[in-house]
């Protein structure tokens, strides 16, 4: 695998929601747990069934035509695509992270593997912190407004949007991508384990996806909270119109009761 090379470019892209890789159950792989397979003239390519691929050695020209290839893939693409680059070398001093190079021992298929793991779960790290941003901004002045007026104004179903959301982000952050989880492939190789946690904290998946969780868990409970308080005012209401009913049967049979006895 990339003979005579000594260096070589990782490019990690999230194309969608998910990738459909039974199509590929046929396909010449290099590798499993994550698949591997040939990707170019002579490159490699990652796949990751919640909707990213990792290429190494692929040039532009060739990441347009390979990508073209996966596109029928590709469930509920995204219109803007996430990714995140790394430069590896090999190195005789073995794996290791120095000034932002990821130095390997060999460009063999299981460290090519634990290299896209790390960088397949930035990107997917990276799509659901600009979501949740975007969100956490967006309800930020809205929790304002009803602290300092205790004004509610928001529909229930624009909540409860909001609440789905959050749930799917974490679903398919922890649920899917399996953010939290070691790959698979250090069962089989445990002597990676050392580059993996390099990776893992050069990247700060653990960090980021712990201060993703308290945003969704933030956001999850002000729009909660919010929604009690619509259904509790909407249930004010109906109170009030079941008096408004009482009050106004009251009056009409006082008014019967007036007339006959006039």
């Amino acid at each position: 695998m990339f003979d005579g090379k000594t260096r070589l470019k990782a490019r990690a892209l999230l194309l969608g929601e998910r990738l459909d890789l039974k199509s590929l159950e046929n396909v010449d792989a290099w590798g499993e747990g994550p698949l591997v397979i040939a990707a170019g003239s002579e490159g490699a390519a990652v796949l990751f069934r919640y909707g990213a691929v990792v290429l190494f050695g692929v040039s532009p020209v060739e990441e347009v035509s390979f990508l073209g290839h996966l596109k029928g893939l590709v469930r509920d693409p995204f219109a803007e695509m996430e990714t995140e680059e790394a430069p590896l070398e090999i190195s005789a001093d073995g794996d290791r992270l120095e000034k932002g190079v990821v130095k390997l021992r060999t460009f063999d298929v299981p460290r090519l593997q634990i290299v896209a793991d790390v960088l397949a779960k930035s990107v997917v790290l990276a799509h659901y912190e600009s979501s949740t941003d975007a969100t956490f901004d967006a309800i930020e002045p809205f929790a304002q407004s009803l602290r300092t007026r205790g004004a509610i104004k928001r529909a229930d179903r624009e909540l409860l949007e909001t609440i789905g959301a959050m749930l799917l982000i974490e679903h398919r952050t922890v649920g899917m991508a399996q953010v939290g989880d070691k790959p698979e492939i250090l069962w089989e190789k445990p002597e990676l384990e050392r580059l993996y946690s390099r990776l893992e904290d050069e990247y700060e998946v653990s960090e980021r996806q712990a201060a993703l969780g308290r945003k969704l868990e933030v956001i999850s409970r002000t729009a909660e909270t919010v929604l009690n308080l619509l259904q509790h005012h909407s249930g004010l209401r109906v109170e009030w119109y079941i008096v408004v009913l009482i009050v106004f049967e009251i009056g009409l049979t006082l008014f019967e009761m007036f007339f006959r006895h006039s």
